[in-house]
């Protein structure tokens, strides 16, 4: 009787994994009536986890007196604020916007946003000139805040004043959006920021602000809109609780992996041959990596499921092989199946041609849902019941 060995992936702990592995039971078992399924639960043993309690997780602002605190309008509250900015540079015009009501302008008399609009296209025509340590992307900013539709409202809504502070806020952000988007190495701090949004404040009618880190210049670059990121650094510690098995399960493998391919090997051979390894996600790595390193007898096919393996074969990361040294004789025939649309399974046979076969799948599911797909899949079974030995 064939024995599949099945390795589950990144941050699986009980009672999820009682649960997955009745799924690929039932699925192994319609397509494979005769085989069965032994499970290798590494994570138990070998995953990471929090030794000292967290205790390298930093409090975050505003936590309190000692290090880290912050007091009422620290840095941290406009850091949310730009966060959002960052995301859609025109959020505080499009608030100021929908607050505007409708007034006739009398006969004769400019519209409030002609002349804001008009020194917006100035910028455009000559920003680059003047954006000075922002970088570049500045006059394309200001060309597309002079054709945008929430221009005229807001400025129905907001004195002159404040309306300018908002467009240097805009333009400021949209600029270092785009810095950011471009992976530069090197990005501004919060005083070069607000430095540059006090100057294009300026430049845009308001009146000067002065220059340093004063109150004045903290308050009138800040900016209104929220957004919850805030509230995830203060739940730092509880988001690290439920992120770092996998992630942590990640690292510790690269780093520390050959007690969980020992764990592996130990296994297998206290199995009756023959024997499949069937891997998902970092199980792949972890089942491709022993065999490549010291494949344990009777292990007669590979089967990977949306697995990182090629992709660290590739870039020099997996452990027991490194690109272009080619997959050892002795590894069994693979098969490495992955779903279109999950961004964390890779293909195998474009790097291993002649060892690896791929079969590409579709749950039909987004990412990050599609990573964990595959064991309602039916297809997924079907491609590798037709090759169990």
């Amino acid at each position: 009787m064939t024995t599949v060995v099945f390795t589950h992936g990144t941050g699986v702990r009980e009672p999820h994994l009682t649960g997955l592995l009745a799924q690929v039971t039932e699925g192994l078992a319609e397509a494979a009536p005769d085989v069965q399924l032994v499970a290798y639960r590494w994570g138990e043993q070998y995953g990471a986890s929090l030794a000292a309690a967290g205790a390298s997780i930093p409090d975050g602002p505003g936590a309190g007196a000692g290090r880290g605190a912050e007091g009422p309008g620290d840095p941290g509250d406009e850091a949310e604020e730009w966060a959002r900015l960052y995301d859609d540079p025109t959020a505080e015009l499009a608030l100021a916007a929908a607050g505007a009501t409708a007034a006739a302008t009398p006969p004769g008399t400019a519209f409030p946003d002609e002349r804001v609009r008009a020194l917006l296209l100035e910028l455009a025509a000559k920003g680059e000139e003047r954006a000075d340590r922002m970088g570049p992307g500045l006059a394309q900013a200001a060309a597309q805040l002079a054709r945008s539709p929430l221009l005229a409202p807001a400025a129905e809504a907001l004195d002159a004043e404040t309306l300018s502070w908002t467009l240097a806020r805009a333009l400021t952000a949209a600029v270092v959006a785009a810095a950011i988007e471009a992976d530069a190495p090197v990005q501004g701090a919060g005083d070069a920021r607000d430095a540059a949004v006090a100057a294009l404040a300026a430049r845009l009618g308001a009146a000067p602000a002065g220059t340093g880190r004063g109150p004045v210049l903290r308050m009138a670059a800040k900016p209104v809109v929220r957004l919850g990121s805030r509230y995830a650094v203060r739940r730092r510690r509880a988001l690290t609780d439920a992120a770092h098995p996998a992630a942590g399960d990640i690292l510790k493998y690269l780093a520390r992996g050959e007690p969980m391919r020992q764990g592996l090997r130990d296994l297998v051979t206290s199995l009756e041959p023959p024997v499949v390894l069937l891997g998902h996600s970092l199980g792949g790595i972890i089942a491709l990596d022993t065999l490549i390193s010291g494949p344990p007898a009777g292990v007669e096919l590979l089967v990977t499921v949306g697995s990182q393996g090629p992709f660290l074969y590739e870039t020099g990361a997996l452990p027991s092989l490194a690109h272009p040294d080619a997959l050892p004789a002795h590894v069994p025939p693979w098969l490495n199946l992955y779903d279109r649309r999950d961004l964390l399974g890779y293909a195998a046979e474009p790097l291993f041609p002649g060892r690896a076969t791929d079969i590409p799948t579709d749950s039909r599911q987004p990412f990050p849902v599609a990573h964990s797909a595959y064991w309602s899949d039916r297809a997924v079974y079907r491609a590798i019941g037709d090759l169990l030995p």
